[in-house]
């Protein structure tokens, strides 16, 4: 699908605000509403847009402790990723997974209340996969930038 720039502005406005009216949302992109509910409903319908969510406080919400997790998988092998994979979706305390390249295979965010929560969870998800070779985990001191937004490219 192609977007315009009515298209972009339409997003990056929903990414700030997915809350916005349709009547305001129209007026900031000079639409109608009818014309804008019609693009944002094809947006969804062709998986542009693909949730809406509340974005939570975690230390609000008890998870304090976020934790960086690279793994590197024992073998190089298709079966051996996707099982990883498997589990890592499982995983609650789990908030991003990435599959990377360079010494690890994976990175992962962990949310966490405390240490003996990633504790747990090391000893359920980590220990119990015997195609893991090792892990290494850092502790993020603070968030300094935690965004969701997309960057929208020109044409």
């Amino acid at each position: 699908m192609e977007l315009d720039n009515i298209d972009r502005k339409i997003l990056g406005i929903l990414q700030r605000n997915n809350r916005l009216a349709n009547v305001e949302l129209a007026e900031e992109v000079g639409l109608s509403p009818p014309a804008c509910h019609k693009r944002v409903k094809r947006l969804r319908d062709e998986n542009i847009i693909i949730g809406d969510v509340s974005i939570l406080n975690p230390e609000l919400t008890g998870n304090k402790l976020t934790l960086l997790v690279s793994v590197e998988m024992e073998r190089d092998r298709k079966e051996v990723y996707d099982a990883f994979k498997r589990v890592v979706n499982q995983a609650p305390e789990v908030k991003h997974c990435y599959q990377i390249t360079g010494n690890y295979d994976f990175v992962m965010v962990v949310g966490v209340p405390d240490m003996q929560a990633f504790e747990r969870f090391v000893d359920q998800v980590l220990h119990t996969d015997t195609n893991i070779r090792k892990f290494q985990t850092s502790v993020s001191l603070r968030t300094v930038k935690s965004t969701t937004e997309v960057q929208l490219s020109e044409f």
